[in-house]
């Protein structure tokens, strides 16, 4: 399992719209993908703004090219996210996944 993070800042009106945006447009499109294994959505107020860290979990190298094409570390972002956010990773980082735990969002 391989792990793919991507950060972002957005303004603190902003972030709710952003977020929204990832839960409507974004994980319906990244469920159509073979090997797509889930997502995080992690957030933190610094100095005024929003920090956004997405993870998002893939079977493979293979998947994430289908996801991301020939240069797997470039970000996808759409012009609709890219409008909310003040600034973002052009590039995302891979990680394997060595060891887990579950958890539970109660």
């Amino acid at each position: 399992m391989i792990a793919r993070l991507w950060s972002a800042r957005t303004t603190s009106a902003q972030s709710r719209a952003y977020l929204n945006h990832f839960s409507a447009g974004v994980l319906p499109a990244l469920r159509q993908f073979s090997g797509y294994a889930g997502s995080t959505v992690m957030t933190r107020e610094v100095q005024g703004s929003v920090e956004i860290l997405v993870t998002t979990l893939w079977q493979s190298r293979e998947a994430i090219d289908a996801f991301a094409g020939p240069d797997r570390e470039t970000a996808v972002v759409a012009p609709e996210a890219a409008a909310l956010l003040t600034e973002y990773d052009r590039r995302v980082k891979h990680y394997e996944i060595a060891s887990t735990d579950s958890f539970s969002l109660a």
